[in-house]
């Protein structure tokens, strides 16, 4: 049984004449009335009652209409649903963050106008470190990650910049550093005025890049920084100075937490200058619609955000 059999079979039923139904099919009435004969053969039992004005449906005829219309309604609506998917208009996505990448407003942004332009995507939405969400794109189970510095590049893995921004330093209120400092002005603090200073920073394989850069630009200032202890992620360190434990660096997108308790400064002499990248990640060999929408649309907007 081929669906061309339930076209034909429908097309007879509804004209109940099997040479008007073989006019609307454009094909001969002998080779129409031989195919619905294989039908019949085929299910066991008769779909019409032949006479001489025509063909009237029997009683398991009358029920085959009713599942041949659904098996066809089906068809097309899975033939519909697969060109969606095809095009990226429906499916799942996996898209992994990490927290200091979330919080730049690039980023809910880009899931906002996502949803909003495809909305029968089904977002699977994950919070992780780099190496975490590194690892996942890797192994294929995420599609997407939005992070800071890439923590390792595997084979097979690419990684797009987004945009960068600066990375500010976080001093507990009423710290000596920023005592007098103008009301309404950010404070701007000599890198090698940190001498002294307990930091808090994410741990190196959370956010390696960073890191390291901060490390280096101290050391070119001069010394060594003291580490306090080392944390998971960037929110947690930002707690972390409100409590008084220490300094810390975060990107500037994240000035807004804790305004109460912390003070937000700007690195002055430092280099390399400490920056904070954004990333998105993904296989090279990825041929998912919905993942190739979702960069598309990122990229775009990093460009006019950029602009």
């Amino acid at each position: 049984m081929e669906l061309r059999h339930l076209r034909y079979f429908l097309m007879v039923a509804e004209e109940q004449h099997f040479t008007r139904a073989a006019e609307r099919l454009n094909m001969q009435q002998p080779p129409l009335s031989h195919q619905i004969r294989l039908l019949e053969e085929e299910l066991g039992f008769e779909l019409f009652r032949r006479h001489p004005k025509g063909a009237a449906l029997t009683a398991g005829g009358a029920v085959f209409v009713q599942e041949a219309q659904a098996i066809l309604r089906s068809v097309e609506q899975a033939s519909a649903r697969a060109a969606r998917a095809a095009q990226g208009f429906e499916g799942t996505l996996a898209i992994g963050f990490t927290s200091s990448a979330a919080a730049h407003p690039l980023i809910p942004g880009i899931i906002r106008a996502y949803r909003g332009a495809y909305p029968d995507v089904h977002l699977d939405l994950r919070e992780a470190n780099a190496a975490e969400l590194t690892e996942g794109i890797d192994r294929g189970k995420v599609n997407v990650a939005i992070l800071r510095t890439p923590v390792s590049h595997p084979h097979g893995v690419s990684f797009f910049p987004l945009l960068e921004e600066e990375l500010l330093l976080i001093l507990p209120v009423g710290h000596a550093l920023v005592a007098g400092a103008a009301k309404g002005k950010m404070p701007v603090i000599d890198l090698k005025s940190l001498v002294d200073e307990q930091f808090i920073l994410v741990r190196r394989h959370g956010a390696p890049g960073m890191y390291s850069d901060l490390i280096e630009a101290c050391e070119q200032a001069g010394f060594t920084p003291k580490i306090a202890s080392e944390v998971e992620r960037m929110l947690t360190n930002i707690s972390l100075v409100a409590a008084g434990a220490g300094v810390s660096v975060v990107p500037a997108s994240m000035k807004d937490f804790h305004r109460e308790s912390v003070v937000y400064c700007r690195i002055r002499y430092a280099k390399p200058a400490l920056m904070a990248p954004i990333t998105m990640v993904n296989r090279d060999d990825s041929n998912s619609p919905a993942e190739k929408n979702f960069m598309d649309l990122a990229k775009s907007l990093a460009r006019q955000y950029k602009a």
